[in-house]
């Protein structure tokens, strides 16, 4: 199978993973189960990964570094990231909030030692840089003056470079020390006034989903680092709207006959025909 098919495949996996991911949200509220069911449907997306990985050469090396780079890190980031919510909260004190706060709080200390411990490959991953690309994210390969992992010769050759674990981690942790800081801020003590919005979505919610989903794929939201069921949230809490049942909203769009892209388009049309009729003005 050429490569490019092996992409499209992946691209969808990570797709429909999410959408079932937000289907959990929408199942249950309780995080510890939410990072549970998450955990069987990542574990379940990372072995098909596997299997279409583990025998696949790669024509050139630029291939191999964005899988490796790019495509992975992707999977294993929501695999860190929910173990990591269901050992946070499943330990979590039956306190009060301050007990809640200090717990939290020691959590984000803990991320602040991983960034420092991993300061120079982090710069390297901020920078986007690329010069090291061709020994760390291709198979078999890599660099022993480099700082790798204390597990790195348990890892699995046909389906791991030396740094991609790494950026995941990278990814887990921004999106977990997000996760945090909602926490911390649902403790508070001192939370401040609900402020209300003066705006309120009028158009069609069908509408909206496709404009908040379409953004969402292009990555426009904290660079693509946070989950769908997230950025529904805050659209409806700043628009003052309830959007159901979203993933199932998604699911028809993606299939209806006159095309995924029909508000969109009426959008694109009405701003056209808005600038022409107002042309020398």
């Amino acid at each position: 199978m050429v490569t490019k098919t092996i992409f499209r495949k992946i691209t969808k996996l990570h797709d429909d993973l999410e959408l079932k991911i937000n289907e959990v949200y929408d199942d249950d509220e309780d995080m510890v189960k939410v990072a549970e069911k998450s955990l069987l449907l990542i574990d379940e997306s990372i072995r098909k990964l596997k299997e279409m990985i583990s025998t696949h050469d790669f024509k050139n090396i630029a291939e191999e570094v964005f899988f490796f780079k790019k495509l992975k890190p992707r999977f294993i980031a929501k695999f860190i990231y929910y173990s990591k919510i269901l050992e946070v909260e499943s330990h979590k004190p039956n306190a009060g909030n301050k007990a809640l706060k200090k717990y939290y709080e020691a959590e984000q200390e803990k991320l602040k030692t991983f960034y420092f411990e991993q300061a120079e490959f982090h710069s390297y991953y901020r920078r986007e840089a690329t010069y090291l690309d061709h020994k760390i994210f291709v198979r078999n390969s890599y660099d022993l003056k480099m700082k790798l992992s204390y597990g790195f010769y348990n890892f699995d050759t046909s389906f791991t470079t030396s740094h991609d674990h790494m950026i995941a981690r990278f990814i887990a942790s921004q999106q977990f020390d997000k996760y945090l800081k909602k926490q911390l801020e649902n403790v508070s003590e001192d939370s401040s006034a609900k402020i209300m919005s003066p705006l309120v979505w009028s158009a069609s919610k069908v509408g909206l989903i496709e404009l908040v989903y379409a953004l969402y794929q292009m990555r426009c939201f904290n660079g693509g680092n946070i989950e769908l069921s997230e950025v529904i949230k805050f659209v409806e809490k700043s628009l003052d709207t309830d959007l159901g049942n979203f993933h199932k909203t998604i699911f028809e769009i993606r299939n209806r006959k006159q095309g995924p892209t029909k508000f969109l388009q009426l959008v694109s049309d009405h701003l056209s025909q808005h600038f022409k009729n107002t042309e020398g003005e």
